[in-house]
C-alpha cells in the first residue's frame, strides 16, 4: 500500500480508470441518488450499522477456532490424510510427548513413570521396565542395554496419549505431567508444543500489535499535520480488523498463521485508504467547498485509486486460495476478506467520521515535522538510476535461480520446535543426553500375527530404530490374543488394522528422516505386497506436505502475477504498462526470496510462497503511484524532468507506507518465538524495503526506457476533464415530504422542551442548595445574642 493521499492533495492524482466507480454506481444506485449521495445523507445510519457489527464481531471472536496442525490441511487424496482418518476412527491419532528425569534412581523413575501412566489421557509410557526387571539386584542389570532410557542417573521416557496433540484432554494431561515432573526434569514433544503454542502466539502477537500501533501512530503524526488524524485512521482500521476477526466465524476454524498475521497485515496494508480519503477531503475543503460537497468530491476522486490499490492486494491474497495445501485457501480468504472489509469501512464509515470530527481535526492542527520539498532526493534518484539498473540486471538471474535452492522446512517442526521456546531448549537437552526421538506408526492389515511379528522384528533390527513394538511381537509365545483384556489389545489391534509403533533416532524433518521413512515403507511393503498399508507420523506427513506444496508455488506465482497485471492493465487502460510497473516489484521478489540461500538460513517453504503474493500485492501500489506521477509530469515536460518530478512527489508517500509495512513485519520477526511466524515477518519486512528502493531508484529508468510505448497523447486533457466532471456533480440532498418535515419539527420541539425542563430543574436545585448554604450564616447573629444574654443572666 502507499500513501496515495499525498499524491492527491499535492495536486497530482494517480491516473486510474473509472471502471470501478461505474460498477459501483450500477450496483448501488437507488431512488435516483448516486452512491456518494446515499453514503453522505445516511451517515448516521451507517455509524449505527457499524456499531452493531462491531459488537457482534466482538462476541464472535472467541468462538473462532484456531488450528495449529498443518497435517489437517493435507488434501484427502494424500496417504497421510487417509491414514489419519483410519487412525482416528480405529485407534484415535495419538499425541506424543517426551520426559527426561534428572538425578533419579531406577526406583524413583519407576514411581514417577507409574504416576504419569495413571494420568487421564495417557495411553502408554515407554520405558525400560517393559524389558528389564528394575527391582532385581543392580548386579544383574546390564545398564548398556537400557542406556536409551537410563544413563548417568537420568531417565528418559516416551509418552503416547490417547488423543491427538491438539485435544483438550491431551492438553490437560500435559499440564498434569508437568506438575508431576516439577523441577526434577523436563517435558517436551509435539503434544507439549501444541499445548503451549496457542498461549505463546497469542501473547506475542498481542505485543506486536501494541508496538505496531504505537510506531504507526508516531509515523502518522510525523507525516500528517493534525494530532487527531492518526487516532481517526487507527480507529477506522481497528473497527475493520475486529469485524474481520469476528466474521472468521463463517469458516468455523482458521489456521494459526491466519490468526497470527491477519490483523497486523490488514493494518499495514490498508492504512493508506483512510489517509487518502481524508486528505482528498481536506484538499476539496481548502478550496472553499462546503463539507458535505467536499466529501462527495473526495469520494468520487478517490474511489478509483482506492479500488485499484485494494484490488491488487486482494488479487495477490486470493492467489493463495488456488493452493492444494489447505492452509493456502485458509490464509488467502482470511486476508482478502480483511482487505475488502477495510475498503468497505473506509468508503462507508470513514466519511461519516470525518464529517463528525472535522472540527476536532482542525483544532488539533500542528506544523509539518518533515519538509515537503523532496527535489534533491528526486535528482539523486535520477543520477544513480543507470548504476542501479546495471546492478539489478547482474543480480536478477542468479537470484531467480537461488530462490529455490535454500534449506527449506515444510512441516510442523517449524511451528512447534522453534528456537528460543522452552520446548525447543528441553528437546535439545534430551537429544544431547539420549539422542533424538521420532515416533512413527505403521498401519497394516490384520492378516495374522506371524507376518506382523516378522516385520516388527526386522524393523526393530534397523540401526536407527530404538524399538518397534507391535502386539504380535509383545505377545508371549503360546498365549492367544483372545486371552488378553481388550483394554490392552485395542491399543495395537482394531477390527481391521494392526498398529506398530516405531521409534526412530532422528529429527522429524531432515534428509535422514526422509530416507529412514522410505526404507521403513519398503520393509512394510515387502511383508504386505499388493495390500494397502500406511506409515503415519511427523516425517511421513512432512513428506506429503512437501510433495503438495512445491508444485503449488509455481501455480500461485503465475496466477498472482497475471492477476495483478490484469488489475494494472484495467486501471491504466494499457496492455504494455503492467510490464513496466511489475519490473521493480518482481525483481524485488526474486532478490528477497534468494536471501535465505545467500545467508544459509533455513526457512519455511510455506512462508516462501505466501510472501511472494503478499509482497507483490502490497507493494505494487508503489509502482502505480510513481508511474502515475511520471505520466502527470510527462504531460508537461521532458523525460528527465518527469522522472525527477515523479520521485519528488512520490518519495514521502512510498517511504512512509513502506515504513509502516516494515514496522509491522519486523515486529513479528523480532517479537515472536515461533519460527513460522517470525520467518514470515522477516520475509515481508525485507521485501517491503527492497520494493521501496527499487521503485524509487529503478522504476524511473524503466519509465524513461519505455516512454514511447506508455505515454499517450491527450492524457493531461482527459484527466482535467475527468476532475471537472467530478467537481461539477452536486450533492443531492433528499427532498422531505410535508409529513416528514412536521415529524422532524415535532422532534426538535420535544428536544427543546426537554432541555428547558432540565434547565429549570437545575436552576431550582441550585437555588435550594444556595439557600441551605446561606441559612446558617444568617442565623449566626441571633445565636451569638442568645449566648450573650445567657452569660449576663
Amino acid at each position: 500500500m502507499i500513501f496515495l493521499c499525498n499524491k492527491l492533495y499535492s495536486g497530482k492524482k494517480t491516473y486510474t480508470t473509472s471502471i470501478f466507480w461505474k460498477a459501483g454506481v450500477l450496483l448501488v444506485k437507488l431512488n435516483g441518488h448516486s452512491p456518494v449521495d446515499l453514503i453522505i445523507n445516511n451517515r448516521k445510519r451507517i455509524e449505527k450499522i457499524f456499531a452493531i457489527l462491531l459488537v457482534f464481531s466482538l462476541i464472535c471472536i472467541p468462538m473462532v477456532g484456531v488450528n495449529y496442525d498443518l497435517t489437517e490441511y493435507l488434501p484427502d487424496s494424500t496417504s497421510s490424510a487417509q491414514a489419519l482418518d483410519i487412525m482416528e476412527s480405529e485407534f484415535t491419532y495419538p499425541g506424543m510427548g517426551r520426559v527426561m528425569l534428572e538425578d533419579v534412581t531406577l526406583y524413583e523413575a519407576k514411581n514417577i513413570k507409574d504416576r504419569i501412566a495413571d494420568v487421564d489421557g495417557v495411553d502408554m509410557v515407554m520405558w525400560c521396565d517393559t524389558s528389564t526387571n528394575i527391582y532385581g539386584s543392580s548386579q544383574f542389570i546390564d545398564y548398556s542395554d537400557i542406556e536409551d532410557y537410563y544413563k548417568d542417573g537420568d531417565a528418559y521416557m516416551d509418552i503416547i496419549f490417547l488423543e491427538k496433540d491438539s485435544s483438550s484432554r491431551t492438553h490437560a494431561a500435559v499440564r498434569e505431567i508437568e506438575q508431576i515432573v516439577g523441577d526434577r526434569g523436563l517435558v517436551a514433544g509435539s503434544a507439549v508444543s501444541d499445548t503451549n503454542l496457542g498461549p505463546t502466539i497469542n501473547a506475542e502477537v498481542a505485543r506486536v500489535m501494541v508496538l505496531a500501533v504505537i510506531i504507526i501512530f508516531l509515523i502518522l503524526t510525523i507525516t500528517t499535520t493534525s494530532w487527531f488524524e492518526p487516532v481517526l485512521f487507527l480507529s477506522v482500521l481497528g473497527i475493520a480488523i475486529i469485524i474481520n476477526m469476528g466474521s472468521n466465524i463463517i469458516f468455523g476454524e482458521i489456521s494459526f498463521l491466519s490468526n497470527a498475521v491477519g490483523a497486523v497485515l490488514q493494518l499495514a496494508c490498508s492504512m493508506d485508504y483512510s489517509i487518502f480519503l481524508l486528505h482528498a477531503f481536506t484538499e476539496e475543503k481548502a478550496n472553499g467547498i462546503a463539507p458535505e460537497q467536499a466529501m462527495a468530491n473526495a469520494l468520487r476522486s478517490a474511489f478509483s485509486s482506492i479500488g485499484a490499490s485494494g484490488a491488487t492486494t486482494i488479487v495477490g491474497f486470493l492467489a493463495l486460495a488456488l493452493m492444494r495445501f489447505g492452509i493456502g485457501p485458509d490464509m488467502g480468504f482470511v486476508l482478502a476478506k480483511g482487505i475488502f472489509l477495510s475498503l468497505v469501512t473506509v468508503l462507508l464509515l470513514m466519511p461519516a467520521l470525518i464529517l463528525r470530527f472535522q472540527g476536532l481535526v482542525a483544532k488539533t492542527q500542528h506544523r509539518p515535522f518533515i519538509p515537503k520539498q523532496w527535489r534533491g532526493f528526486g535528482e539523486f534518484a535520477y543520477k544513480i538510476r543507470k548504476p542501479v539498473l546495471i546492478v539489478v540486471l547482474l543480480l536478477i538471474i542468479p537470484c531467480y535461480i537461488a530462490q529455490g535452492m535454500a534449506d527449506f522446512t515444510y512441516g510442523n517442526e517449524a511451528v512447534a520446535n522453534s528456537e528460543g521456546t522452552a520446548v525447543y531448549e528441553a528437546e535439545q537437552q534430551m537429544n544431547e543426553k539420549f539422542g533424538q526421538s521420532n515416533m512413527m506408526l505403521a498401519l497394516v492389515p490384520l492378516d495374522g500375527n506371524i507376518t506382523e511379528k516378522a516385520m516388527t522384528e526386522e524393523l526393530g533390527d534397523l540401526p536407527y530404530v530404538k524399538y518397534a513394538l507391535g502386539l504380535a511381537s509383545a505377545l508371549p509365545e503360546g498365549i492367544p490374543e483372545d486371552f488378553l483384556p481388550d483394554s490392552l489389545t485395542s491399543m495395537l489391534h482394531s477390527e481391521n488394522w494392526a498398529r506398530v509403533i516405531i521409534n526412530v533416532r532422528s529429527a522429524g524433518e531432515s534428509d535422514a528422516a526422509f530416507a529412514y521413512a522410505d526404507e521403513i515403507r519398503s520393509i512394510i511393503d515387502k511383508y504386505y505386497p499388493g495390500e494397502q498399508t500406511y506409515l503415519v507420523g511427523v516425517t511421513p506427513s512432512t513428506q506429503d506436505i512437501k510433495a503438495i506444496i512445491v508444485p503449488d508455488n509455481n501455480l500461485v506465482n503465475i496466477v498472482s502475477l497475471l492477476g495483478v497485471a490484469l488489475v494494472v492493465a484495467i486501471t491504466y487502460k494499457a496492455l504494455f504498462l503492467p510490464v513496466v510497473v511489475l519490473i521493480p516489484i518482481e525483481s524485488a521478489v526474486f532478490i528477497n526470496t534468494a536471501m535465505p540461500y545467500i545467508y544459509g538460513q533455513r526457512t519455511m517453504f510455506l512462508g516462501f510462497i505466501i510472501v511472494s503474493c503478499i509482497q507483490l500485492g502490497a507493494t505494487i501500489d508503489y509502482s502505480i503511484l510513481l508511474t502515475g506521477n511520471y505520466l502527470d509530469a510527462r504531460a508537461q515536460g521532458d523525460k528527465k524532468e518527469a522522472a525527477v518530478r515523479a520521485v519528488t512527489v512520490s518519495a514521502e508517500s512510498i517511504l512512509t507506507s513502506g515504513m509502516i509495512l516494515m514496522t509491522v513485519a519486523y515486529g513479528l520477526y523480532f517479537m515472536t518465538s515461533v519460527e513460522a511466524i517470525s520467518g514470515l515477518g522477516q520475509l515481508i519486512g525485507r521485501g517491503a524495503l527492497i520494493s521501496m528502493l527499487l521503485v524509487l531508484f529503478l522504476l524511473p529508468e524503466c519509465l524513461i526506457i519505455f516512454d514511447r510505448w506508455i505515454v499517450k497523447p491527450g492524457y493531461a486533457e482527459k484527466k482535467h476533464e475527468k476532475m471537472n466532471r467530478i467537481r461539477g456533480k452536486k450533492l443531492e440532498i433528499p427532498v422531505l415530504s410535508e409529513l416528514h418535515r412536521q415529524r422532524l419539527a415535532l422532534h426538535a420541539q420535544l428536544r427543546e422542551n426537554r432541555r428547558a425542563r432540565h434547565k429549570a430543574f437545575r436552576s431550582r436545585l441550585h437555588a435550594v442548595l444556595h439557600s441551605k448554604n446561606s441559612h446558617p450564616a444568617e442565623q449566626e447573629p441571633d445565636s451569638k445574642k442568645e449566648e450573650t444574654d445567657h452569660e449576663h443572666k
